[in-house]
């Protein structure tokens, strides 16, 4: 695979998308977990969403009860829990697992194209981020440590250059 764009998912109400339909944009792509002390970064990731939608950015999150068994939901109680408290309005996804035998082929391939400190392909945990270019490559992985907010000082200078 040469592109984010060769790959689809399963979104959260259990539709196979292709992440061609977002071909041309910026993409955020985050796995996420309601029950995780990152949680409250829904806002943060809301919001980036919203301030950034119209200058070509598209956040894509993808729960993941692979750290500490903090996304025990099914979809549609993942899909009430970020709307009824963070009012999200960005594409999530089914559950997937991102890291092991079993990790979902976009993260293999994120993991891969994006690597984490002293060149580690292993998540640590969860509200890790990838910022993908308008031509489907990694140019950037975030720690879950990294805000939303310093993510947008970073979209600054890459966006709008």
């Amino acid at each position: 695979m040469s592109s984010v764009y060769d790959f689809s998912a399963r979104d959260i109400d259990g539709q196979e998308r292709p992440l061609a339909q977002w071909r041309g944009r910026w993409l955020l792509i985050v796995n996420v977990a309601s029950k995780c002390g990152f949680t409250p970064q829904y806002t943060g990731l809301e919001a980036l969403s919203r301030e950034w939608g119209e200058r070509g950015l598209t956040v894509l999150g993808f729960p993941c009860d692979q750290f500490g068994h903090q996304e025990p939901g099914d979809e549609a109680e993942i899909r009430r829990f970020c709307s009824l408290n963070y009012e999200v309005s960005f594409p999530l996804f089914a559950k997937v697992e991102v890291n092991g035998a079993g990790a979902h082929p976009l993260y293999r391939w994120l993991k891969r194209e994006g690597k984490g400190v002293l060149g580690s392909e292993a998540i640590k945990w969860n509200f890790t981020k990838f910022l993908v270019d308008p031509e489907g490559q990694v140019v950037r992985r975030y720690a879950p440590t990294d805000t939303p907010e310093k993510i947008g000082a970073d979209l600054t200078r890459r966006i709008t250059s």
